[in-house]
């Protein structure tokens, strides 16, 4: 029997039992291949996490994550967490209060910038390997808005449904406000008709009317092909957002910033920091941030 150290964290959010649940495995060499996808299946959080030594020794580690159903190349809250794993293991170092990270996803090395509260890792941003590009049209309002379980009339007819991608692709659907929010859900027929050969077939959803002050956009996910009903907090999505929102708001050059809310309505409160630059109406770099908390440690008995 072989035991292997596990932790799990709450990611995108400061506080214990909210925001995105992570496992992850910070010493993962040795763990049977043929085992991942069934071990991230086994703790069905949205997504678990095995660190290796880097391919580059100059980076900190090479990073694989999987969803229940599949293995991604690049997720925004296995990032941050991971990141900040790392650090509260003293396995990178801490200058000036910060510590630099470099991970190595199928999407290339994603640096990480971990942030500190007195001695305590508490606060990642990561900066995107691959930038935003842009997809396909979508189907139209009607073929959506049945996919989600709504009217036609309850899409925000001040902005366009649009998919981009930094790495997984995500279709973005504007909605009017948070009752149209809350009411949404997957007709699966309907979403199995419309979305699942399209080239984004996760949905994110969102909204101007928000919950907090200070906030931007409130929104939910769905993304059933990985085995995901429902997302707490989507840092993939919310980076390829930013493709989104240069296009659909033809952004000034410079730095812009937003506060994204995710997740409230599964009891999972979650914010997401969103920054990107843009340079002659086009994004050049691309940051997410937020919060990350260790909740438990464990051990896995693998035979």
């Amino acid at each position: 029997m072989v035991k292997h150290r596990f932790f799990t964290l709450d990611v995108f959010t400061d506080v214990p039992f909210a925001g995105n649940q992570l496992a992850v495995f910070p010493d993962a060499q040795g763990m049977p291949e043929n085992q991942l996808q069934a071990i991230a299946r086994e703790f069905n959080l949205s997504e678990t996490v095995f660190v290796y030594p880097p391919v580059d020794p100059a980076n900190t580690a090479l990073v694989r994550i999987f969803t229940p159903a599949t293995e991604l190349p690049f997720a925004g809250h296995p990032t941050i967490g991971t990141a900040v794993l790392l650090a509260s293991l003293r396995r990178v170092k801490r200058r000036g209060g910060k510590a630099q990270v470099v991970l190595e996803e199928g999407v290339g090395a994603v640096p990480v910038e971990v942030g500190f509260s007195g001695s305590v890792p508490t606060w990642a941003q990561l900066t995107v390997a691959k930038l935003p590009e842009g997809g396909p049209p979508p189907p139209g309002s009607v073929e959506l808005a049945a996919a989600i379980s709504l009217e036609p009339a309850d899409l925000d007819a001040a902005m366009q449904p649009a998919a981009f991608s930094c790495g997984v692709p995500y279709l973005f659907v504007p909605l009017r406000d948070r009752a149209a929010l809350a009411s949404a859900g997957l007709d699966m027929g309907a979403w199995r008709a419309a979305l699942a050969d399209f080239w984004a077939p996760d949905l994110f959803l969102f909204t101007r009317d928000v919950e907090q002050p200070g906030s931007n956009f409130h929104a939910r996910m769905f993304a059933p092909l990985l085995g995901v009903p429902e997302d707490p907090a989507t840092g993939s999505a919310v980076a390829a957002f930013a493709g989104y929102l240069a296009a659909s708001e033809r952004l000034a050059d410079g730095r812009h910033s937003w506060r994204v809310e995710q997740g409230f309505d599964m009891g999972r409160p979650s914010i997401l920091e969103l920054e990107s630059d843009v340079r002659d109406g086009i994004v050049y770099t691309v940051r997410v941030g937020g919060n990350a908390v260790i909740v438990s440690e464990g051990e896995l008995r693998l035979s």
